[in-house]
């Protein structure tokens, strides 16, 4: 079990800037945000900071760090929700002062952080620069604490730290997958198959049943020897995939969704043809899996099943509605299938949706996160 120190258990916030560090790299279309899930999520924290009269000091990415990838929309969304002033240079000395010349209850978020090199490399000076900006360090973004930034793991070193109330809840229910109800259902979806070789591994011996769909399942086809054509596939694996492929355990597609130069159609799995690029998962497979989602207890899930830029959402959205009408415990992460969830109005219907995609991978395979031990510290 994760212990974590909470900022629920910190002593005496009132007056104190807080260094917050959210996830704000929501999408943003024309300058507005088109989707706020992310920042609906950091609210929780926000208004309890706000309760306790602390001074809140925002700091986020947004983007690859373009000097056109900036966080104002996100300062005017958050305006909609309590007085918020936004700091438009993230390296500035007269940010110091201005946070210091803040009242209680005060929120003002700082520019994105990937403006500066130094937070991605976890450059000490930067960190440095980040700390005097706060008296007290909250990171409450669970879905960047896979990176060793500067603003992840550089400033808890030199700030007394605590865990935010979203961090604590994603840590507390992913946790329950190292542990189990059955049977356990683990559906990994997206791409790059390379970077989850080590999580496949692992549940392999875990999780009763284990999918593999999205671009994922053609490495796994191609080693089977069945033809995939022009489709997507992993170049960069590293190893025999033979203890996955011989697992009773591994799910693979019945039947695909294909796309050619004729449109795009239902195929068998073994009837896939050189001119074909697999787009999604066919609907015999999703008939399939409707026993399995329905017999289970747990069912974790990260990634869609299909080519999710070109479109192939169906597969992805059918198996929604299974797992939603579920009695399963269900957890779900990933940016595009949390999208895809949102857009149908089902995020009330799973157990927990995490903000986390490569975080909550990375967490499921390791069980902690550079971020979660530099709060440990």
């Amino acid at each position: 079990m994760i212990i974590l120190p909470h900022v629920t258990d910190a002593s005496d916030l009132s007056g104190k800037r807080v260094l917050l560090r959210l996830d704000l790299n929501v999408p943003i279309e024309g300058g507005e945000i088109r989707d706020p899930y992310r920042i609906e999520k950091s609210l929780q924290t926000l208004n309890y900071l706000r309760a306790q009269n602390a001074r809140i000091v925002i700091i986020s990415h947004i983007g690859k760090g373009d000097p056109e990838d900036t966080l104002a929309p996100v300062a005017r969304y958050l305006n909609t929700k309590f007085p918020t002033t936004f700091l438009s240079r993230l390296e500035s000395s007269e940010n110091e002062r201005l946070t210091k010349e803040m009242e209680d209850g005060d929120v003002v978020i700082v520019e994105n952080l990937r403006h500066s090199k130094g937070e991605e490399k976890n450059d000490s000076q930067f960190a440095a620069y980040l700390a005097t900006l706060g008296d007290v360090y909250v990171n409450d973004a669970f879905s960047v604490s896979h990176r060793a930034h500067a603003s992840v793991v550089g400033v808890p070193a030199l700030l007394p730290h605590y865990a935010g109330i979203q961090i604590r809840e994603e840590v507390e229910r992913i946790a329950v997958a190292f542990k189990p109800a059955r049977p356990f259902l683990f559906i990994v979806g997206g791409a790059k198959i390379s970077t989850k070789m080590p999580l496949l591994k692992k549940f392999i011996g875990i999780a009763d049943h284990i999918f593999v769909g999205g671009a994922n399942v053609n490495n796994l086809l191609k080693s089977k020897g069945y033809e995939i054509g022009t489709s997507v596939y992993d170049k960069d694996v590293d190893g025999d995939l033979t203890e996955l492929l011989e697992s009773n355990r591994l799910i693979l597609p019945i039947d695909v969704v294909v796309k050619n130069d004729a449109g795009s159609e239902v195929r068998p799995v073994n009837q896939v043809n050189s001119g074909d690029m697999i787009v999604d998962i066919g609907p015999e497979t999703i008939k399939y899996l409707e026993g399995v989602v329905g017999s289970a207890q747990l069912i974790v899930w990260n990634g869609p099943l299909g080519f999710y830029e070109q479109g192939f959402t169906e597969a992805t959205r059918e198996l929604i509605s299974l797992v939603s009408g579920s009695r399963a415990t269900s957890l779900v992460g990933g940016g595009d299938t949390v999208a895809l969830i949102d857009e149908m109005g089902a995020i009330d219907n799973f157990s927990f949706v995490s903000t986390g995609g490569g975080a909550m991978l990375d967490f499921l395979a390791n069980e902690t996160l550079p971020g979660i031990e530099a709060l440990q510290k």
